[in-house]
Formats: C-alpha cells, sequence, structure tokens
C-alpha cells in the first residue's frame, strides 16, 4: 500500500537529531516559554524574513488571536466584517467568528482553487476590515491588485499559512521594463550564485497564522502553530493574549487565553526547520512528475498545459505542494479504484464551511465554484519521502483508470 503520507518514515530521517533535541528539554527541566522556544522563534522569524514570530498552541490559536489581538488594539470590532475564501478548511472561519466578527465568504478561482481576487472589491462594506488570504494546498495566493484593494480601503490582509510554508512570491521590479531584482551569493563551494529576490509567505500581509500539525510541510509531534508580523505592537499583544493575557507573571492586561508552543514541540520543530526547503523541493520534483505523466481525460489536474509547457514546475518555488488535489466527476469510484490498486488517498475536504451544520446560518447561500470543487476534489499520495517507483505507480493506476 502506497501511504497518503508516511509521518514516521519522514520523522526517521532526522530521528537522531530529534531524539536528542527531546532529550534536551527533559534534561533542562524546563518545559515553557524556555530557551527552545525562544530559538525556533528567533530562526523562524529570519526564515520568513519578518522582525517577529510568536509560538502558539496551534494554527487555529493562531489566527484567532491575531484577530483577538486587532480587536484588543482597537483596530476591530465585533461585528466588523472579514472577507475570506469560500473554498478553505473551515479553521480559517472559525477563527473570525469565534471572535465575533463577520466571516463575509468569496469564491475562489476554479483554476487555482485560491480566492479570487477579481471578486473581493465587490464584497467590500464599511465595515469590512480586513482580509483572509489562504495559501490553499501550498499555492500562494497573492496579487498587486490584492495589495491595492488594501491600501484603498485600509484593510489588513491577514495570511492563513497553514499549508504554504517555504512558498516565494519574486519581488517585482523597481521600475516597468526592468528584470526582477536579484541577489548574488557563494555556495558551499565557493562557487557565486545569482537569485532572484523573493518574499516568504508570511511576509506578505500584515500578519500570518501557521500551523505545524503533523501533516504539514513542517510538522511538530503534537499540534503547534505561530504568528508572525513585522508589527511591533501587535507582536506585543498577541504574545500576552496567548499567556493568559498577561506580559508580566500575575498581572494580567486582557482576558486571554492559554495558548503557548511549548518547548518539546519547540525543539522538534528546530530540527525539522534545517530541512524544510530540501523537503519543499522534493515535493516540487513529485508534482512535476505527476503533472507531466498523468494522461487520462477523466482527471483535472491542478495545473493546466499551458502552465506545463512554459515553465518547469521543478523551480516554481510558488507552490510547495502540501497537497496535490485533482478533480474527477467521478471521485468516489476512482477513491477506491485507487485503494483497491494500493494507492491510499484522502479528500480535502468533502464538505465546505458555508455547508456545515456549525455554520447553519450560512448553509442556504450559494458558491456554485466552492460546492463543484468540494464535490470533485481527490488529493493523491504527497511527501518528500515517496519514492520514484511510488509516485510511478500512481501514475500508472490512474491512468489505467476508466
Amino acid at each position: 500500500m502506497i501511504k497518503f503520507l508516511d509521518l514516521q518514515k519522514i520523522n526517521e530521517q532526522y530521528q537522531q537529531e530529534l531524539k536528542e533535541a527531546v532529550g534536551r528539554v527533559i534534561d533542562s527541566g524546563w518545559y515553557l516559554l524556555g530557551k527552545e522556544l525562544q530559538n525556533f522563534e528567533q530562526n523562524l522569524s529570519q526564515y520568513i524574513g519578518v522582525k517577529h514570530a510568536i509560538g502558539v498552541a496551534n494554527g487555529l490559536d493562531a489566527l484567532r488571536l491575531i484577530f483577538k489581538a486587532y480587536i484588543e488594539m482597537g483596530v476591530m470590532q465585533v461585528g466588523d466584517e472579514v472577507i475570506v475564501p469560500a473554498n478553505t478548511y473551515i479553521a480559517s472561519i472559525l477563527a473570525i467568528s469565534d471572535n465575533r466578527l463577520n466571516p463575509v465568504l468569496v469564491e475562489p478561482n476554479i483554476e487555482t482553487y485560491n480566492l479570487d481576487i477579481s471578486l473581493i472589491e465587490r464584497c467590500i462594506t464599511p465595515r469590512t476590515k480586513a482580509i483572509m488570504v489562504v495559501h490553499l494546498y501550498g499555492q500562494i495566493c497573492w496579487s498587486d491588485e490584492l495589495e491595492l484593494l488594501a491600501k484603498k480601503y485600509n484593510l489588513k490582509i491577514i495570511e492563513d499559512n497553514a499549508q504554504a510554508i517555504g512558498a516565494n512570491l519574486p519581488q517585482p521590479p523597481a521600475k516597468a521594463g526592468q528584470a526582477f531584482p536579484r541577489r548574488e551569493e557563494k555556495n558551499s563551494e565557493g562557487v557565486t550564485q545569482s537569485h532572484t529576490l523573493t518574499k516568504k509567505t508570511g511576509a506578505l500581509g500584515d500578519a500570518a497564522g501557521f500551523s505545524f500539525y503533523p501533516g504539514k510541510n513542517l510538522g511538530a509531534l503534537g499540534d503547534a502553530g505561530a504568528v508572525t508580523t513585522n508589527d511591533d505592537l501587535l507582536a506585543d499583544t498577541v504574545r500576552a493574549l496567548g499567556n493568559y493575557g498577561s506580559k508580566q507573571k500575575y498581572v494580567n492586561e486582557y482576558k486571554g487565553l492559554n495558548s503557548r508552543l511549548d518547548e518539546l514541540q519547540a525543539a522538534i520543530l528546530n530540527v525539522k526547520l534545517k530541512y524544510i526547503d530540501v523537503e519543499n523541493q522534493r515535493r516540487r520534483e513529485s508534482a512535476a512528475y505527476y503533472c507531466e505523466h498523468i494522461k487520462n481525460e477523466k482527471i483535472t489536474l491542478p495545473v493546466d498545459n499551458h502552465r506545463l509547457t512554459t515553465y518547469d514546475l521543478r523551480l516554481d518555488s510558488s507552490h510547495v505542494w502540501h497537497l496535490f488535489v485533482i478533480r474527477c466527476d467521478e471521485r468516489e469510484r476512482l477513491q477506491q479504484f485507487l485503494m483497491d490498486n494500493g494507492v491510499q488517498t484522502l479528500i480535502h475536504y468533502p464538505i465546505p464551511p458555508h455547508k456545515q451544520t456549525a455554520y447553519k446560518e450560512l448553509n442556504d447561500l450559494s458558491f456554485p465554484i466552492t460546492e463543484k470543487i468540494h464535490s470533485e476534489v481527490l488529493s493523491l499520495p504527497m511527501s518528500p519521502v515517496m519514492s520514484d517507483k511510488e509516485i510511478e505507480r500512481v501514475v500508472e493506476v490512474i491512468n489505467s483508470f476508466n
């Protein structure tokens, strides 16, 4: 059986380092708010390219705390609106409603599955205070138009970066007609190499929430998350809110939460962060093979033929392929066929948020593109430890489906 995601095999690669990290924490006698967390926050902020990274208990809390902090800061108030993609995992929307803000759902682009930025402006009202973009499945959701809208209407942009750590957005030329800016650096052999300047997800908006759930590209061995931002006041407020609303022990400025990244998970993440770029690149190589070799008219690939013929997916760092999601009109039959032939798959996600019982007030809304996506998507095995043979076998099975 080809597993959808072999977490044991992923972590076996770094087993000795992980054991040493865990042992170091156990021996220290310090298990919360210590040096391991400080080191991870510093390393994460440097990797993302932001001033602040705050470790929290999980990805949902990361987003919840961002909104809660903005309310404490007076940037938002109860009843304000946040634009959010209709096609997303429910956590994106839970973070909004949990703070008694109102989610305004917007359809995705059927080609990218990400928020259709061209539809945002018509949904903006005087109560709109923010846009949440979700870099779904590992692909950047960003554009100049998005930045212009945020500036025009004085809106915060919050990134749900649970699935796209390590994705890069090329930085535009300073003037029209100029080439993309580049930097030069020497590699380990002393050879000078030139790279296009980029900006990572998590550093694009005003704040970002990360999830380090075990199945993510950067996964802990339990629940974990983080907030990143360049806003000093927001960072201080988020950090206090996640620590019972306290900056000083037993002095509580806010009605806060208990949402802290513990020393064990911080130490584990510090080990795995070193390898994230290598693992993401392996995912790109696997995705490229899938896209280039799956030839079945019943299957809609996540990349169209035009993109396949215009550039090499292996070199596209704007996608980290957290998930490789295809679409099929006969999804259930395809999934059973794959299982019968030794290929495990999952559905991300079978029920759109606006059709969930938790959001009864949204059940009557119609989002046909979102509903089509949720009824057709199927996620193929994707991980940095899949062998070439396994990837080839998945392709072989899919191509034999009729």
